[in-house]
């Protein structure tokens, strides 16, 4: 079976995923690009993550060429193999429905840094597209191209998408990202947050180059 063990992981993911509520039902979708090989392990479309096996997930070339796998892949595959194509540092993307940062995707309004882990993301601020159709070549563009050096990105009226350097990077940030998503919903419904500065975030992401061990796999901070 080819990419036996990057399958297993979307498996293995796809239920931590949604047992942690970050997707309900079949939403969302996730993925493991090898590029090694040039292919990429993605969720099946519309089976549930607790159902799904390794030989359901699909294994694809960055141009929809499905390679091995009998299933049909997530309709968002597009999403996918553009965040492999622009952003050559990706090896895996995790794409939730996560209820606080859907919450701010339907406002179209950016995750701020109300808390230094949204520095996970690369940036001080997760930007949102307008709407688009999901599955849609233009809703990738738009992610793709708002993203610009974050490596994550809110989708008008609809969730999430995070990447990483494998897929505990990917799905820890995208964990990391609701949990901020939820500080900044929870402190405007009293008030005012507190934005951590330029300079905060600036330091902030230097300390995350030495934080945890060498081999790393951090999901929290």
């Amino acid at each position: 079976m080819l990419l036996q063990e990057e399958r297993e992981l979307v498996v293995e993911y796809g239920k931590k995923m949604s047992a942690a509520g970050l997707s309900t039902g079949t939403s969302g979708n996730i993925s493991i690009y090898a590029p090694e090989h040039g292919l990429l392990a993605i969720s099946p479309s519309g089976i549930g993550y607790f159902d799904t096996r390794p030989e359901d997930v699909v294994v694809m070339d960055l141009e929809a060429k499905i390679v091995e796998g009998t299933r049909k892949p997530s309709s968002e595959w597009a999403l996918h193999t553009l965040f492999y194509k622009r952003k050559p540092h990706v090896r895996s993307v995790v794409h939730t429905h996560s209820m606080y940062c859907t919450t701010f995707a339907v406002l179209g309004r950016p995750l701020q840094a109300v808390h230094y882990a949204i520095a996970g993301a690369g940036a001080a601020e997760v930007p949102c597209t307008p709407y688009y159709p999901f599955g849609t070549l233009e809703l990738a563009e738009a992610a793709v191209e708002t993203a610009g050096k974050c490596d994550a990105v809110l989708l008008g009226n609809h969730g999430l998408v995070a990447c990483g350097k494998d897929m505990a990077g990917a799905y820890g940030l995208a964990l990391n990202l609701e949990y901020v998503a939820e500080l900044q919903y929870r402190t405007l419904c009293i008030g005012t947050p507190n934005l951590l500065s330029r300079e905060d975030m600036e330091d902030v992401s230097k300390r995350f180059q030495s934080y945890g061990q060498p081999e790393g796999g951090k999901t929290g901070y």
